[in-house]
């Protein structure tokens, strides 16, 4: 039995790609495991992870077999009326297998199958040594990583993210020979660049960790986050204030450094008078710093960045850091400044020579539609219609200003800020920024009601114009992120619970939109607001999904088409409900038996049944209980208590059960076979009234 002892592969290489080093990294990872184990090779990952630096890739594993198992093989051979002729002797056919095979054909052994018995050839081969295999693994490993943009290094013909320039690989105590990438491989890595000169030799996988630590190098990304994330909150404690730490830009800071040491620094007060939004942008995107908060979460005068060394003079980093920073706050200020001689509101005047789309018009009459839309939303939603007028009028003001040219991401936010210095009220301004929400993935939605009015507006152009111009997502093709509009929309409408008509907005959007000029190739577009629906629909599925809705939930709600996508969300919650009772497997098997009674029928059914043609006893109980069912579930379906109406339905099982055992339904007579289809359709109807649980049966 082969023994198991632990790999080590460190690929050295010049610094790499922050964004891409991750993915680098797990594919590297990945791609050593999955071509040990297309091999045979036993082995134990447990824990093990991939583990990087800047200048490095490495995969680490706790145990890998030293040598494959034995290998098997067996080839089939002709079948006997075709090996063997009239006399026994074997034909050219099965001396030709046999030479193949490079074996006697007597030594051939027989299977049989559906066809009759054949010869087959079977072999064991002792399996390869580990150490001859990881030259080919390594290499296939790496063939198989997304380089973003192979570099070429010298004269070689071979290519990588970028320069290497040393290979570890260890099985054991023992260097596996091996050449990747232009280098040899050994035992000797490399420290910190600028702390520890020496080449670092690695005596063991076991101590790779420990050695590299040693050499100011933390190799393994969680201990380099770990590392950041404490220093970085005692200096901003040390300032009084706590350190903002987004996900993005600590990924990014671990991806830049192999010894991170946190160093805090501060500019002058007076750029505080500048949008917060706009200073945070150029720490966190230009310079990968980290603001410093105070309690209130307001921008204080503090900021960190992380060295990539611990210098002994700690002072001239944060001098430097300081140096970097000030020239692009002082140009936010300038811009800031300019733009609040010029104004808001002259800003929109600019709008009207910016194309927003070739078939679309400007950027000033998505304006005009959009107003008009947050006009009609705001009514519905119980909020004032002039200011949602307001509000969407100013709303893409901001584009023609300094600050946002600069700064895209600050659309909507520098907005709230022109609007306030222009005097518009609090609420008015807030949308302007709450429009663009949820700006990303996991991203809040608007949290005003008049900013949830212009989101929902501003969406509702985006897709019916999307479609009107024939810019339909195809593929991976979303020019105007459609399926990103979409979801936001469909988000805001379902978290913030306003009960908008959909049906009735989007065919609003659409008329908006209007007759549009033809395309190039001459062709109109339309949007159709089934379509849109449509749409929307497939984002909301995902999203159900990630909230762990079973997929038949959400069939059996979408069957319907609800209007409004705050009662589509009451029903899946009230499915969700109605599933985990004993009851809802049969009755949402008895509803999918009822649905397809009801598609054979070949007689006019009447809407209600007669109880009066009830005959049999089981026939008259299930008319009764349906009759009290329909009663009581008036009222709280009028009320959208869906979860009271299917719980108050869920008590008619036995009757249905006995219905179903005791009664013929295509009696004879025909009028009492359209009394029974009534009274079972009676009781199928209630059901959809809240969805179509029959989607719920296996």
């Amino acid at each position: 039995m082969s023994t198991q002892l632990p790999l080590l592969i460190e690929l050295g290489t010049e610094e790499l790609p922050v964004k891409a080093l991750p993915g680098l990294a797990r594919a590297f990872f990945d791609g050593v495991v999955a071509a040990l184990e297309k091999r045979g090779v036993a082995l134990q990952v447990g824990d093990a992870h991939p583990l990087y630096t800047p200048r490095r890739l490495v995969v680490l594993l706790p145990g890998v077999a030293t040598e494959q198992p034995e290998q098997r093989a067996e080839v089939l051979g002709p079948y006997l009326n075709i090996a063997l002729d009239a006399d026994g002797k074997p034909t050219r056919a099965l001396e030709g297998f046999a030479a193949k095979a490079g074996v006697a054909w007597t030594a051939l052994e027989r299977t049989s199958d559906a066809k009759g018995e054949r010869f087959v050839h079977r072999s064991v081969k002792p399996g390869a040594r580990t150490a001859e295999l990881l030259p080919e693994v390594l290499a296939e490993a790496i063939a198989g990583m997304p380089v973003p943009k192979p570099m070429r290094w010298g004269d070689h013909d071979y290519a990588f993210a970028r320069p290497v320039h040393w290979l570890v690989l260890l099985l054991g105590d023992e260097v596996v020979p091996a050449q990747v990438l232009g280098v040899a491989s050994g035992r000797s890595s490399r420290g910190h660049r600028f702390e520890h000169h020496q080449p670092v030799q690695i005596d063991s996988p076991s101590h790779y960790v420990d050695a590299l630590r040693a050499a100011r190098v933390l190799v393994d990304p969680a201990e380099r986050r770990e590392r950041i994330v404490a220093q970085a909150g005692e200096a901003a404690r040390q300032a009084g204030g706590s350190a903002r730490i987004t996900e993005d830009n600590l990924e990014q800071v671990v991806c830049l450094t192999e010894w991170p040491a946190a160093v805090l620094c501060s500019f002058e007060r007076d750029f505080l008078a500048v949008p917060q939004e706009a200073l945070i942008e150029t720490m966190e995107i230009n310079q990968k710093f980290f603001p410093v908060l105070d309690a209130a979460g307001t921008l204080t005068e503090h900021f960190i960045g992380i060295a990539n060394i611990e210098s002994r003079d700690v002072a001239e980093v944060s001098k430097g850091y300081e140096r970097v920073i000030r020239p692009r706050f002082a140009d936010a200020r300038f811009f800031f400044d300019e733009d609040l001689k010029q104004g808001l509101v002259s800003m929109g005047e600019g709008l009207r020579t910016v194309t927003y789309q070739a078939r679309l018009g400007t950027v000033a009459d998505k304006v005009a539609r959009v107003a008009a839309l947050a006009e009609a939303v705001a009514q519905q939603a119980g909020v004032d219609p002039a200011q949602a007028r307001r509000a969407a009028e100013l709303s893409k003001n901001d584009l023609q200003s300094r600050m946002v040219n600069e700064f895209p991401e600050l659309q909507g936010i520098a907005g709230r800020h022109y609007a306030l210095a222009a005097g518009e009220p609090q609420d008015v301004a807030l949308a302007i920024d709450e429009a663009y929400r949820p700006r990303f993935a996991r991203d809040a939605i608007a949290s005003s009601p008049l900013g949830q009015v212009l989101a929902v507006a501003e969406r509702l152009d985006t897709l019916a114009g999307g479609f009107a111009a024939g810019l339909k997502p195809t593929g991976n093709k979303d020019p105007f992120a459609l399926r990103r509009n979409a979801l936001g929309l469909a988000r805001t409408m379902i978290e913030s619970g306003l009960d908008l008509a959909l049906d009735d907005l989007l065919a609003r959007a659409i008329a908006r939109v209007g007759a549009l000029p033809a395309g190039k190739a001459g062709a109109t577009a339309t949007a159709d607001a089934d379509d849109l629906y449509d749409f929307i629909l497939d984002r909301l599925r995902g999203y159900y999904a990630d909230k762990g809705v079973p997929a038949a939930h959400f069939t059996a709600v979408a069957e319907l088409r609800p209007s409004s996508l705050a009662d589509f969300d009451t029903r899946i919650a009230a499915i969700g409900t109605f599933a985990a009772l004993p009851e809802a497997e049969a009755l949402a098997a008895a509803n999918k038996r009822i649905g397809n009674i009801l598609k054979k029928a070949d007689i006019a059914i009447p809407a209600q049944a007669d109880p009066a043609l009830f005959s049999e006893p089981a026939e008259r109980a299930l008319g009764e209980a349906v009759a009290a069912a329909l009663a009581d579930t008036s009222g709280p379906l009028q009320q959208h208590d869906y979860v009271q109406v299917l719980e108050r339905l869920s008590r008619v099982r036995p009757q249905v059960d006995a219905f179903f055992d005791q009664v013929m339904v295509n009696a004879d007579d025909p009028a009492v076979r359209a009394n029974r289809l009534a009274l079972i359709g009676c009781l199928a109807d209630r059901f959809r009234a809240v969805a179509a649980v029959e989607h719920l049966s296996g």
